[in-house]
């Protein structure tokens, strides 16, 4: 096998702000495998958040010796950290797809027609420009805003005085857990699904302790990176953010799925800012979940790839063989000329 790596640069739609900090572009990391006359597609949107940078992550696969043997994911994939480890892994499975002649969902098991909603993130902006967002999808089923910002709750209030659909809410580490139970109780009058990651990752007591005080049920991001880290969060939260970065691609993504139902938590398929190459190879898995938030192809203004598709925001999963992600536009103009930092 043989793996060239490029680094992307994808222009937003609008400047992207969550709680930790702003970009007006997305960087990633494309990889693409050749095999037996195939080439598998694979991508990874490393984050500062955990300590993840694409030079570096460039470095770790550029020196990581790759066999002839697609099929052979453990051996190739075991020795890498989980940002590299997911470029890898969504390329192999490509080619296995492509090699067997069945869709990823196939492969695995899935049923496409169990797919569910994804949801549309509105990230911090003046409460003008917030407001603005949501008019523009005000038909969408399901929004979920990110808040941790000064009069974030005021702005939340006049959301849901327009908007009648399902609202979730991120609070990306922003609160503490005082004021997570504070504001909590007006998220349960605004009729919110469920607030993410409400304080800093790292204190599962302290989301116990906030869950035991709410009426609105608690999801994790931060704290769930990988599979190991949930039997903490067991009895603290109701359910889980999966991110395929986070964790190290499809089989580390099983690994959680298959864990937290285990434990009795609920999952979420999310996505950081991406192609369609990342959101397309979650979306795959989306039938064994219960929500999705697999919205990075609405937040880039261009995507050089078309993979997945969305039928009044339910996911459409592509039916040919492997990925089922294709060229549309060349990459020369989403080549970046210099590095970049990835969505906070």
């Amino acid at each position: 096998m043989r793996l060239t790596l490029t680094e992307l640069a994808l222009p937003l739609v609008h400047a992207f702000t969550i709680s930790r900090g702003t970009a007006t572009s997305a960087h990633t990391l494309l990889a693409r495998l050749a095999w037996n006359g195939r080439e598998g597609l694979g991508e990874s949107a490393p984050s500062a958040r955990y300590g993840d940078a694409i030079a570096a992550v460039t470095r770790v696969l550029e020196r990581h010796p790759i066999g002839d043997d697609p099929f052979a994911l453990e051996t190739e994939l075991a020795p890498l950290a989980p940002a590299a480890r997911c470029a890898l892994d969504i390329a192999m499975h490509d080619l296995i797809g492509q090699e067997t002649g069945r869709p990823l969902w196939q492969l695995l098991g899935c049923d496409p027609a169990r797919t569910p909603v994804t949801s549309f993130t509105i990230g911090i902006d003046t409460p003008e420009k917030m407001l603005a967002k949501l008019d523009a999808i005000v038909d969408h089923p399901i929004v979920k805003v990110k808040l941790g910002f000064p009069g974030d709750l005021e702005v939340l209030e006049a959301m849901r005085a327009r908007y009648t659909g399902t609202l979730r809410v991120d609070a990306n580490e922003g609160w503490t857990p005082e004021s997570a139970v504070a504001n909590l109780e007006t998220l349960a009058k605004l009729e919110v699904e469920f607030c993410e990651q409400p304080i800093p990752a790292g204190s599962p007591e302290r989301l116990r302790w906030i869950r035991e005080r709410s009426r609105v049920a608690i999801v994790t991001d931060e704290d769930s990176k990988d599979a190991s880290d949930l039997l903490a969060l067991a009895g603290c939260v109701d359910g889980i953010n999966v991110k395929l970065v986070k964790c190290g691609g499809l089989r580390g993504a099983l690994a959680m799925i298959h864990t937290a139902r285990a434990l009795g938590l609920k999952i979420m398929l999310g996505c950081m800012v991406e192609s369609a190459i990342l959101t397309t190879a979650a979306a795959h898995l989306s039938p064994l979940v219960d929500w999705a938030d697999l919205d990075g192809p609405f937040l880039t203004a261009d995507d050089p790839f078309v993979g997945v598709t969305y039928e009044h925001g339910k996911l459409v999963l592509p039916t040919t063989p492997g990925l089922g992600v294709v060229e549309r536009k060349p990459l020369a103009s989403f080549i970046a000329a210099r590095a970049g930092a990835n969505v906070p």
